[in-house]
């Protein structure tokens, strides 16, 4: 059994040199990597185009809100030298006076509305002579409370009677200036605007701005997709060159551990072999009993060291599964134990194919259990079973060990001891999974499913 592996496969594929299928090609590809760049950049252009143009529109309106300060600012320096005492009296002199000035310097787009307030929150002067001698409570405490000069701005909704002709609702901006008459008493300069106003011209700001925003953006992300295709493919690239030195590599111990394999199978193993039919046919010869168990006993290690040794070349190059077939490949991978005081039954079907990736792994889990068995279980009785489960092809390894605990397994892998973690690795990435636990009635069962062909 086994007794061909190594040379009938003189040129094993590299696949088969480790027992493992070669893990699909995972390599990103370069276009799908710049997807994702573009994807990426189009959502940064989003945000930071869409927080650009945020704050654009917030440096607008508070520039078109300054502007409407700096205009009532500028209105109430023109109106001052204008103001009388009588003003306050109602006079009609000072009252025109104020209207002139009103009428040319500050009556004009933007601003819709002018009022001059009293100390009381009386209407002093209006554009709108309806408004003049209205009494405004709310008013006056801004009267007296504004300083000579001082400017304060705020947005409101316009009411039923605020300005003639203009719905109820309509925003506006309001800017109040205080004032003073020669002799000290305060009064203020009140004026309206649309926020219309306001809005038009952070429109225009933004129609100014926003696009060369809009373009850098773009310009930018142009320029990332180009580089971000260089990048993917250099490291496409390297990838590749990564995989073919691995390949390589691969190849290399593949051939060294045929050629030692060979080596042992072609020489210890037949001379052995040899030396194991000469002693059986002399032990049929010699005519004393004694002399005959003897020989029979030298043949039968020398046949157990046989098995041993074909273990070891398994081990060292595993055969191809193909030609020679699961259950054999097992068998030989197994006969050391009986040696070393382990026994060993197998329930293996004569003709067990599940495809060569399903027997390459199994073979590989097994590899693994009987490794852990060997060296850590302590076990008397091993059992080995294949069968196919639906589409899986099922590997259970038992033993009546002392084991696996979660503390042995932790100090185990914290010891270095991966095995178990790379074999799962392994069967999770051809699509199988890998169970390990306590076997009833004591001891420990590794579980491999793989699918099968």
């Amino acid at each position: 059994m086994g007794s061909g592996i190594v040379a009938a496969q003189p040129h094993l594929h590299p696949r088969h040199a480790d027992t493992l299928p070669v893990a699909s090609d995972r390599r990103r590809p370069v276009a799908r990597t710049v997807l994702i760049a573009i994807a990426l950049g189009l959502v940064v252009l989003v945000l930071v185009g869409g927080v650009g143009i945020a704050v654009l529109s917030r440096v607008a309106r508070d520039e078109s809100v300054q502007e409407a300060q700096g205009l009532a600012a500028v209105s109430g320096r023109i109106m001052q030298p204008r103001i009388r005492n009588r003003i306050v009296s109602g006079g009609a002199g000072a009252t025109l006076k104020v209207s002139i000035i009103a009428t040319d310097a500050i009556l004009h787009e933007p601003v819709i509305a002018v009022r001059l307030y009293g100390l009381d929150g009386t209407v002093l002067y209006a554009n709108d002579p309806k408004m003049i001698g209205r009494r405004s409570p709310q008013i006056a405490p801004l009267v007296a409370d504004l300083a000579p000069g001082e400017v304060q701005t705020e947005q409101i909704s316009a009411g039923a009677s605020d300005v003639s002709g203009l719905p109820a609702g309509t925003p506006l901006l309001v800017s109040r200036v205080g004032m003073h008459t020669p002799d000290g008493t305060p009064i203020m300069l009140q004026t309206l605007q649309r926020f219309s106003s306001i809005a038009d011209s952070r429109r225009h700001l933004l129609e100014t701005f926003a696009p060369v925003l809009i373009v850098a953006l773009i310009a930018m992300a142009a320029l990332l997709v180009p580089l971000a295709w260089i990048l993917a493919r250099r490291v496409e690239l390297a990838g590749a060159d990564r995989e073919r030195a691995m390949r390589r590599a691969l190849e290399i111990s593949g051939f060294e551990r045929r050629r030692i394999a060979a080596d042992l199978h072609d020489g210890p193993v037949q001379e052995l072999a040899g030396v194991a039919m000469r002693l059986s046919a002399d032990a049929r010869r010699v005519p004393g009993e004694h002399e005959r168990r003897v020989l029979a006993n030298a043949a039968e290690a020398v046949r157990n060291s046989i098995k041993t040794l074909r273990s070891a070349i398994v081990g060292i190059y595993p055969p191809n599964l193909h030609a020679s077939g699961l259950g054999p490949a097992l068998s030989d991978l197994a006969a050391r134990l009986p040696s070393e005081g382990v026994a060993v039954a197998m329930d293996v079907p004569p003709a067990a194919a599940y495809g060569a990736d399903a027997d390459a792994l199994l073979f590989r889990a097994c590899q693994e259990a009987l490794r852990n068995v060997e060296e850590h279980a302590n076990a008397a009785n091993v059992s080995l079973r294949v069968f196919r489960d639906g589409d899986l092809a099922v590997l259970e390894v038992r033993d009546d060990g002392r084991g696996l605990s979660e503390e042995d397994a932790a100090a185990a892998h914290a010891d270095g001891h991966v095995g178990l973690t790379l074999l799962e690795a392994v069967l999770r990435d051809g699509g199988g999974t890998l169970r390990v636990g306590p076997a009833d009635g004591g001891g420990t069962v590794l579980r491999a499913e793989v699918p099968a062909a």
